[in-house]
């Protein structure tokens, strides 16, 4: 009912209207040459088109790049394996599981775009030796694999050629677009943080969202390489860029929990904080070129300014203070080596500064859950296994089309957290595919004679299911309704069709995914809230690595993952109310991570003998206690009451210190983990001052 009523609301627009022209001439000119060529399978062609579309030219590039790299990698794992295999059935459908299996688990794990290299890898050699079986007494498996190869570059060459020729559309602009909305966003709450005198508890959502929005374009930065704009061979170093922004989000995050700290107490200072806020703003507005020598430059009067807000802070305020300096401070610093790093990317330029250390790896400081890595591999080699066996004991001979869209089935929907109701809609296209299959083979198909006219009577039907592509809510029932439709069609120079033919193939093309969804079901599929609570307790593993990380490019790396990983967690649809709460505070613990590093480091400085480098320790330990709690759901009061004597204890000790800075520091890092990574109000402080007092 979902699929009908937003059916029913389409309007296609003059963009829908564009790339469904674009596309349908790719794939009739791939179609055509196919035939010309006297192709063993001119669907393949077409087909490919209809994959890799997309209406940015640098998307479809590069998803054609990967797309040949894929098909190649799978044709010559076939190409090595089924010679030696293709007589012992069950062992060869235990080495294509496995084979599968392994390729989907690496996609998981890799994020980037060029994931669909190695998913793709494990599924052709599927396909290529089940058509190879299929066609054994007539078709070689080299011949086949070599066939796919050449029919896959085809349908690559005409989309690249069509998609670059007429009304292209570049994804630059767009990123362009998107990274400025971030930086002003970024910027704009930073004012509210200091301007808003009620400071509002949704400045960590629109923080979280801002970090969701960096993990977006960090995916799509991967494409620019494939396309003709001004940001072409800037990936690296716009990846750097968003790297260098989650450390302004760590930034901001800390800033706001430090004055929601300071409002809680005593809300005079506001007023001399307006004045700062006037001069950081316009200095951050400065239009002038940032050369790399003025990074660490701040506005003029800016430890004036703060020691005038000192002078009218209450006591308590102090502390705080000191980190929202600090916080401020990092904030001006970190938003100006990004504002050069994309000044230098929009100039051409893809030289990171040489004060800037970049973040980016070879393997990217991204999230990777390992777990649903190995439930989604393990549930496509279940799928396959069970389809090879249904295949080989029934000795049904359109068992090969059942096993092989199994196989495609089990991973082309793998990333979702619970991918079973999009397949439920790829089995619903897969019927109505065959219901179409069924009226252009036996009801249009013989009246045509040249190809200019099956070309008139595909367009209707290509057009209105390409055009389903460019809307969220339908283009899960365009892609598998046209692949579904022209593959069952299996157009070829010499065309025929038979009823057997048809109910076979159209029978094993909707139980293959069948077999699939009751797999991924009971392996792979987990709703949303589960999802959130495994990120959750990966995060609070991560946080417990902090305690003793050392301050430096690993701990950014660190810092970046664990950022990105909110991100991951912000594009969850989940319903609980509490969750939701728990994202927003692991926002806000992970800004506040740099103060476990942080107290680490301080502690080095001091001598051994001290009982402060003792209480450090015991507080190191419950914490470790506190986050291995937290990562299983659970709660310790001890614990809790354990660590708030500790936090009391060190800030009484450390006043005893010589050293004023190091005092200082650790005092705002201890004021920071109490009050951000334990959520510690100024109530509890105070009632541990008095259990305290009483010992």
């Amino acid at each position: 009912m979902l699929l009908t009523k937003h059916l029913l609301a389409l309007r296609p627009n003059k963009m829908d209207w564009i790339f469904a022209t674009k596309t349908f001439i790719a794939g009739m000119l791939a179609l055509y040459i196919a035939f010309e060529l006297n192709l063993s399978y001119p669907i393949w062609a077409i087909g490919t088109v209809f994959v890799i579309a997309h209406p940015y030219s640098g998307m479809t590039a590069s998803k054609s790049m990967y797309r040949i790299l894929g098909t190649l990698f799978g044709a010559i794992f076939a190409v090595a394996v089924m010679p030696y295999l293709v007589n012992t059935p069950w062992l060869f459908s235990f080495v294509l599981a496995s084979w599968v299996g392994v390729c989907l688990y690496i996609s998981l794990l890799d994020r980037s775009p060029r994931s669909y290299v190695v998913m793709l890898a494990g599924y052709t050699a599927v396909i290529i030796c089940f058509n190879s079986v299929f066609y054994i007494d007539t078709v070689s498996i080299f011949d086949m694999a070599l066939g796919r190869f050449i029919e896959i570059s085809l349908g690559v060459v005409c989309s690249a050629v069509v998609t670059s020729t007429i009304f292209p559309m570049h994804l630059g602009p767009v990123v362009q677009m998107r990274v400025s909305k971030t930086l002003q966003d970024t910027q704009q709450v930073f004012d509210l943080i200091l301007s808003d005198q009620n400071h509002q508890d949704n400045y960590t959502q629109l923080l979280a969202n801002i970090t969701r929005d960096t993990s977006d374009i960090h995916a799509m930065a991967e494409h620019l390489s494939y396309e003709k704009s001004k940001f072409k061979g800037m990936t690296k170093p716009l990846q750097e860029l968003l790297h260098q922004v989650t450390m302004l989000i760590a930034n901001l995050v800390a800033m706001s929990e430090r004055i929601k700290q300071l409002d809680q107490i005593d809300s005079n200072y506001r007023q001399y904080l307006q004045d700062l806020h006037h001069h950081v703003d316009h200095f951050l507005d400065d239009k002038h070129v940032i050369h790399e020598s003025e990074l660490r430059h701040l506005p003029a009067h800016f430890e004036q300014q703060f020691n005038l807000i000192l002078q009218h802070a209450t006591s308590e305020q102090r502390v705080i203070l000191g980190g929202l300096k600090m916080d401020i401070r990092h904030f001006i610093q970190n938003f100006r080596a990004v504002k050069l790093i994309w000044q230098r990317i929009q100039l051409g330029d893809n030289i990171l500064p040489e004060s800037i250390t970049p973040l980016t790896t070879t393997y990217p400081s991204l999230h990777r859950d390992y777990g649903v890595a190995v439930r989604g591999g393990l549930s496509a080699f279940l799928t396959i296994l069970i389809a090879c066996a249904f295949w080989i004991l029934s000795g049904w001979h359109y068992g090969f089309m059942l096993a092989q869209m199994a196989a495609i089935s089990a991973c082309i929907l793998t990333f979702l957290d619970d991918p079973v109701p999009a397949l439920k809609v790829f089995i619903r296209a897969s019927i109505y595919g065959s219901i179409f299959v069924f009226l252009y083979a036996f009801g249009i198909f013989p009246h045509v004679t040249t190809f200019w006219e099956l070309a008139v009577v595909l367009a209707p039907f290509i057009m209105f299911c390409l055009m389903l592509y460019m809307h969220p809510p339908l283009n899960g029932l365009g892609l598998p309704l046209i692949m579904c439709t022209i593959m069952g069609l299996n157009l070829q120079n010499r065309y025929a069709m038979d009823q057997i033919t048809f109910f076979d193939a159209s029978i094993a093309t909707v139980i293959g995914p069948i077999i699939a969804v009751c797999m991924v079901q009971m392996v792979r599929s987990m709703s949303p809230d589960i999802t959130v609570q495994r990120i959750l307790a990966l995060h609070y593993k991560a946080m417990r690595i902090s305690i003793s990380m050392p301050y430096g490019t690993e701990f950014r790396i660190h810092l970046r993952s664990m950022l990105d990983r909110i991100g991951v967690l912000n594009t969850k649809f989940i319903k609980s109310e509490q969750l939701k709460i728990e994202i927003n505070k692991a926002l806000i613990e992970s800004s506040t991570a740099i103060d476990l590093t942080r107290l680490h480091e301080l502690m080095k400085k001091l001598s051994k003998e001290s009982p402060v480098v003792d209480s450090i320790n015991r507080l190191q330990s419950q914490l470790n206690q506190w986050f291995i709690f937290k990562e299983k759901n659970q709660s310790d009061p001890e614990v809790l009451s354990t660590l708030l004597l500790l936090f009391e204890q060190i800030n009484q000790q450390v006043q005893s210190l010589g050293d004023e800075d190091i005092r200082h520091r650790i005092e705002i890092s201890v004021n920071n983990i109490r009050n951000s990574i334990c959520h510690i109000s100024t109530a509890d402080t105070q009632l541990s001052t008095l259990l305290l007092g009483t010992k």
